[in-house]
C-alpha cells in the first residue's frame, strides 16, 4: 500500500517517525510531506532515511522528481494519514485552503483516498468550538476519519485531552480503514514503490 504521511509542525511530530517506521516494517512504501512548522521539529532528512523516500516540504522547491509534484504525490498515495494533524491544518482542510504543499496534497487527492487525520494540541485548543466545528465538517464528508487525541500531560505541562494518539493505534486505525475501504469496492492499492 502508499501511505502518504503529512507531518504538521507541533512538538508531537517526532513521533511521526515512528508511525513512518510502522509502515516500513510491515512492507508498505512512504512518503513524507512536511509543513515548514513541521521542518523546524524533525529535519526532512530524518523522513528520508525512515522512509527511503526523498520528502516533500515546500510547493514552490524546483528539480524535484515530479512534473508537479503535489498532483503525482496525490496520485500515488493509497491513503494519507496527517499526524500530527495541528488545529491550523484542519481549519485549512475543513475550508477548503491549499496555501502549502500538505493542504494543496491533501486537496487535490482522488475523492475515494482515505484521509486519515491524528491531532494533536493542548487541550483548550482541542476543545475549542471552531476546532470541534471543523473536525465534524470534515467526519461529515465521509472520507476524513479522526484517531482522536488522548489524556495525557502536555508539552505545556497541562495535563488533558490533546496529546498525539499513540503511532501503533494511528498506524492499526489506519490499516482498518483501508481495509475497510477495500471490502467496500474501493479502488485497489498501488503496488508498492
Amino acid at each position: 500500500m502508499n501511505v502518504l504521511v503529512g507531518v504538521t509542525g507541533g512538538i508531537a511530530c517526532y513521533k511521526a517517525c515512528e508511525l513512518v517506521r510502522c509502515f516500513r516494517r510491515e512492507g508498505h512504501a512512504v512518503r513524507v510531506a512536511m509543513t515548514a512548522n513541521a521542518t523546524r521539529f524533525v529535519t526532512a532528512l530524518t523522513f528520508e532515511t525512515l522512509s527511503n523516500n526523498p520528502v516533500a516540504d515546500d510547493l514552490w522547491t524546483r528539480g524535484h522528481q515530479y512534473n508537479v509534484e503535489h498532483i503525482e504525490l496525490a496520485k500515488w498515495a493509497d491513503i494519507a494519514v496527517i499526524a500530527p494533524a495541528t488545529a491550523n491544518v484542519i481549519g485549512k482542510v475543513a475550508n477548503g485552503i491549499a496555501d502549502d504543499l500538505l493542504t494543496t496534497v491533501v486537496m487535490a487527492l482522488p475523492e475515494e483516498t482515505p484521509v486519515v487525520i491524528a491531532p494533536a494540541m493542548n487541550t483548550r485548543m482541542w476543545q475549542n468550538p471552531i476546532v470541534q466545528r471543523n473536525v465534524e465538517t470534515l467526519r461529515a464528508l465521509g472520507k476524513y476519519h479522526f484517531v482522536l487525541p488522548r489524556v495525557a500531560e502536555l508539552a505545556c505541562g497541562d495535563v488533558g485531552t490533546g496529546a498525539l494518539a499513540e503511532p501503533v493505534e494511528i498506524f492499526h486505525e489506519t490499516l482498518r480503514i483501508a481495509a475497510s475501504r477495500a471490502s467496500d469496492g474501493g479502488p485497489a492499492e498501488h503496488p508498492a514503490s
